[in-house]
């Protein structure tokens, strides 16, 4: 295997501030490790270019294009690097002191040509942004880490994404979708043979720039791509993807139930509801973090799920272009 070099591929979109904080974690970095940053400026009218000059000690390189998306953004960015091995960030996350050393580490022990990291809240956040944090990692929900064993077809995800530069050649990078460009590109690999792995020890610290408007939102455009990308790759299809679904209708059942005098079903969602509160008190310290969290759960899933059986009954039944469809999923791409 040829030493390793690495270029870190992070694309913004009018967000200075969030740029400068991720700089700034990367001056406390440990470790001799050969890394350089490239930010791709994706159409921003608020650039980051004038705070990325107070970094120069750092090897970063800055470059601006038209608006075409993440996925692209970074494809432009992989294309332009210098590395033989690209670490893929969003612009919200900050990394801890040991991140690239963990990351090389495990590389030169078990190289793999694509790797996901996990995502964890730094003290710093707001008590929402550990909320959500929870709800997006935790057991209780379809969010956080998923698509197989630790090092046998995991499916990574941009905001903590390592891809070789030979498998980038052989897939061409992200595709237009946004969001899903993701599993899309891990479930292209999978079809090509490369292999990826899940390193549990490179996690970054997710800001997740929301609010209940914006988790919503976001946990909805989740749903809309699910049954896109299980059209495009039938093979991921699950079962497990319609939980959400089934549980806001389920818990709407309950109410109309309730008011009929059926008591039992609302009471297995105030069960749900405790046990979630209790992990999520055990995981944060915090009764009302726990709170926020048993109501961001709900969020997640009556978002997700209304948007995946919208999108669902548009393919499937309707047999609608999903382009056509739902134009703000896609983007064009810039070179």
């Amino acid at each position: 295997m040829e030493t390793l070099h690495f270029s870190f591929i992070i694309p913004v979109y009018n967000r200075p501030d969030e740029i400068t904080e991720l700089l700034e974690s990367f001056t406390r970095l440990k470790g001799n490790v050969a890394y350089s940053i490239y930010i791709i400026e994706d159409g921003s009218t608020r650039t980051s270019e004038e705070r990325i000059k107070h970094f120069d000690k750092l090897p970063v390189y800055y470059f601006y294009k038209e608006n075409s998306g993440p996925g692209d953004s970074r494809n432009y960015g992989m294309s332009r690097a210098q590395g033989n091995y690209f670490i893929i960030l969003d612009s919200d996350v900050l990394l801890p002191e040991d991140y690239l050393l963990v990351v090389y580490e495990r590389l030169m022990a078990n190289y793999t040509d694509c790797y996901g990291g996990p995502d964890a809240a730094h003290a710093s956040f707001s008590k929402l942004q550990k909320a959500i944090n929870f709800t997006m990692t935790s057991i209780l929900t379809t969010g956080g880490i998923r698509g197989g064993k630790a090092s046998e077809k995991f499916q990574p995800r941009s905001f903590n994404m390592g891809l070789s530069l030979k498998a980038f050649k052989a897939t061409g990078g992200f595709g237009t979708i946004h969001p899903g460009e993701d599993p899309d590109l891990s479930l292209r690999l999978t079809i090509l043979g490369f292999k990826t792995q899940l390193i549990k020890e490179a996690y970054v610290y997710h800001k997740r720039r929301i609010s209940w408007s914006k988790f919503y939102q976001q946990v909805h455009r989740f749903g809309l791509v699910r049954p896109i990308l299980n059209l495009w790759h039938p093979t991921s299809e699950r079962l497990i993807f319609w939980m959400p679904t089934l549980f806001s209708l389920g818990f709407l059942l309950s109410l109309v139930s309730y008011i009929f005098g059926v008591e039992w079903l609302l009471y297995i969602y105030m069960l749900y509801s405790a046990i979630a509160f209790i992990m999520a008190l055990f995981s944060t310290k915090s009764i009302s973090i726990a709170i926020l969290a048993v109501m961001a759960i709900f969020v997640q899933f009556f978002g997700y799920g209304y948007g995946f059986l919208k999108s669902t009954i548009a393919l499937k039944v309707l047999k609608e272009n999903p382009q056509q469809r739902f134009p703000k999923l896609f983007f064009k791409h810039v070179r």
